[in-house]
């Protein structure tokens, strides 16, 4: 069975519990494949990365095969590119607050719908795919994100993580992120040397023990776009980023660079 959210922002944990280790999080109009139902929680599986967890049954809205064919129909090359817009309900006025990342089902000057509710939101908010990743058109979109902090398993504007971060920021050109930094490694062209990155490339950083546990954006071969404690531009050079607080100098080793 398919299930929807209708939410903003819906919580996935690691267990059936609402005092369980927060893992990721849904956003509005996207979809789950329902794995596992226990009372009140469901466990669920991320269309869009794959990642699993579990949900409040209440947060997400199952769907009939016809309604999954519909939502499965619609043309997504519209998304939320600023950290927060508001769509308002064209059936009953009520608003909506969504957060970057968002896809917009059958966008169209200002309008969307999903499974027979329009919304109108304002055009500016959202970038229409795709955008080329290139030093001018990141630093337009990342400089709204500066100092939202860091939230364990977050991918909205009130808190991320740093994978979440960069999931986000990728999503809003076209690219297609898996959700853990480790995961992320994975994908994309290997660059060899700090010198020969672009904008947009993705950064990964040890502790020392070759076991990846950070990833941040890469604004040039000099400076680097991550979230650590809150989103923030800090010196990169090929040992790692050195830490704009005085007296701190290192705080992540350098591990690899991927193009997306």
């Amino acid at each position: 069975m398919n299930a929807i959210v209708l939410h903003s922002v819906v919580p996935v944990r690691q267990t059936a519990s609402e005092c369980s280790e927060q893992v990721t999080q849904l956003l509005f109009a996207q979809t789950v494949t329902v794995i596992e139902r226990q009372p009140r929680w469901t466990r669920i599986r991320l269309e869009e990365d794959g990642q699993e967890g579990w949900v409040d049954e209440k947060m997400i809205v199952p769907m009939t095969d016809e309604e999954s064919k519909q939502v499965s129909s619609y043309a997504n090359n519209a998304i939320v590119k600023m950290p927060m817009a508001y769509a308002v309900s064209e059936n009953n006025g009520q608003t909506i607050p969504l957060t970057a990342g968002t896809r917009l089902p059958d966008y169209q000057d200002g309008h969307f719908s999903i499974l027979g509710v329009s919304f109108k939101i304002d055009p500016t908010m959202v970038a229409e795919q795709p955008i080329a990743m290139n030093a001018t058109n990141l630093m337009q979109i990342v400089r709204f994100f500066l100092n939202i902090p860091y939230l364990w398993g977050g991918k909205n504007a009130m808190g991320m993580d740093c994978s979440g971060f960069t999931q986000v920021i990728h999503a809003i050109f076209g690219h297609s992120l898996l959700r853990n930094a480790s995961e992320q490694a994975q994908q994309g062209k290997l660059i060899s040397q700090l010198s020969r990155a672009q904008a947009g490339d993705l950064a990964f950083f040890d502790h020392g023990d070759g076991h990846i546990s950070h990833v941040g954006i890469l604004l040039d071969n000099e400076r680097i776009i991550h979230c650590s404690g809150r989103v923030k531009v800090e010196k990169m050079d090929p040992k790692g980023i050195f830490s704009n607080e005085p007296n701190v100098g290192y705080t992540h080793h350098l591990v690899s660079i991927r193009r997306i």
